[in-house]
């Protein structure tokens, strides 16, 4: 069965705090790319529709992640002063704000995405699996995650937005209406 791969471009803003001496520590940002490979064990409808399903229909929940939650939010460390200041200063925000358990780098970005993928694909119920989702940070750097996720990388975070088939990029609670900043 033929594989499918589908290309979403998107910006984004983080810094990485585990190296005191790196450039990385100052918020900046990228332009990525995220390619995903489906596949699914169904034959196409040969003579038919020609296929499992359609483009349109196995893209269009991924992309509205990617397009709406993803593209320009800002990626952050859970330990990371600036959450602090967000809260504080701009709690209108948060929703904006893409939380990790640790440095927001693009490995860990690339598993972010793959278990979003996953939900979104068992939630609808798609007769396709993600047999591999490359990252591209910059034209020169990759991250791909396989087939297979390894142990640390279901564990990590397990339960948390990552695993929701949902626009959701963090577990921050949001304000509550009225609230005084």
């Amino acid at each position: 069965m033929p594989d499918i791969r589908f290309t979403r471009r998107f910006s984004m803003a983080h810094r990485l705090l585990a190296e005191a001496d790196s450039k990385c520590i100052v918020p900046h940002g990228h332009n990525e790319f995220v390619h995903v490979t489906l596949r699914s064990d169904r034959t196409p409808d040969f003579g038919g529709s020609n296929y499992v399903a359609s483009f349109d229909a196995m893209k269009r929940r991924w992309h509205g992640f990617i397009d709406k939650a993803v593209d320009h939010a800002f990626q952050l460390n859970a330990a990371d002063p600036l959450l602090n200041w967000f809260r504080d200063h701009e709690p209108e925000r948060l929703s904006r704000l893409m939380i990790f358990e640790g440095d927001p780098t693009s490995e860990a970005l690339a598993v972010a995405l793959r278990r979003k993928l996953d939900a979104i694909l068992k939630d609808e119920g798609s007769p396709f699996r993600c047999v591999g989702l490359m990252l591209e940070e910059t034209p020169t750097n990759a991250v791909v995650v396989g087939e297979t996720l390894s142990a640390a990388e279901t564990e990590w975070m397990a339960g948390s937005w990552l695993d929701r088939p949902d626009l959701s990029i963090n577990d921050l609670e949001a304000p509550a209406c009225g609230a005084a900043r």
